[in-house]
């Protein structure tokens, strides 16, 4: 690793920080004007959507579990024990659930576009499709960004379902729940304001994880340690970036609903 001065590592900080914004720019005013790719979208919904489907649920079903038993041992200090279906529900729809989820398909997704994109990068592929009168941002890019903020929106509620259901099951089974009373006090938990601000959040992941992912790639050089570079970084940036942003969406969603 070679170091610079301070004034140009910001240098390059501030140039790469343009060009991803220029790349996410370009990715959103593609879908208003043509061609639009529909074959490549629908594509890349099945392999990230599906393909991340297993891990999500398996993510998703555990936490609800860990979630309900730590509640569970925590409330009844109280005598509020017949609230952790409440807090589980909240928990899972608020943060847990979108967080995770967008971390899991973060790790998954984002470094396999970094993987796909740098390989077509470092082997030419790109500029061959630049030769042939082709927009790689329209063609690789756009529908990767709008396959990836569609399918993360939907599991992210598969995996809210599950965690409570998870709970559910940790609760009846294991810390002798009624099982009316826990689905009960989880649907009274929920307000208006909880189910937006955990829909919301899992629209800006998507779309960090696919603008990350494909800005890394499409920066690919050196080669295959170019790539695995960029593969790493993309896993990393996306990763951060969706725990910053959770907070701000938190902290404007609080502002505007109040809880």
């Amino acid at each position: 690793m070679s170091f610079v001065s301070p004034e140009v590592f910001a240098k390059q900080k501030i140039a790469a920080l343009q060009d991803y914004s220029v790349l996410a720019g370009r990715s959103i005013s593609n879908l208003f004007s043509r061609p639009i790719y529909w074959a490549d979208i629908y594509t890349q919904m099945d392999s990230i959507g599906v393909g991340s489907l297993p891990i999500v649920i398996l993510t998703g079903f555990f936490t609800g579990c860990v979630l309900a038993l730590q509640s569970a041992t925590a409330l009844e200090a109280f005598g509020a024990k017949s609230k952790t279906g409440s807090l589980v529900a909240l928990s899972m729809v608020k943060e847990l659930g979108p967080v995770l989820t967008g971390l899991m398909v973060s790790g998954r997704n984002a470094s396999g576009m970094a993987s796909e994109l740098g390989s077509m990068k470092v082997t030419e592929q790109i500029d061959a499709m630049r030769a042939l009168g082709t927009d790689p941002i329209r063609k690789l890019v756009t529908p990767r960004v709008l396959a990836t903020v569609f399918v993360l929106f939907f599991l992210t509620i598969i995996s809210d379902a599950v965690g409570i259901a998870g709970g559910a099951l940790v609760g009846v089974s294991l810390i002798g729940l009624n099982a009316s009373s826990y689905l009960h006090s989880s649907y009274n938990g929920l307000v208006i304001g909880d189910i937006a601000q955990g829909l919301t959040k899992p629209l800006f992941s998507g779309f960090i994880i696919a603008t990350v992912g494909c800005y890394f790639g499409l920066k690919t050089t050196g080669g295959t340690q170019g790539v695995g570079r960029a593969t790493t970084q993309a896993v990393v940036v996306s990763s951060v970036l969706i725990i910053v942003v959770d907070f701000l969406v938190s902290r404007l969603m609080i502002g505007i609903f109040g809880s």
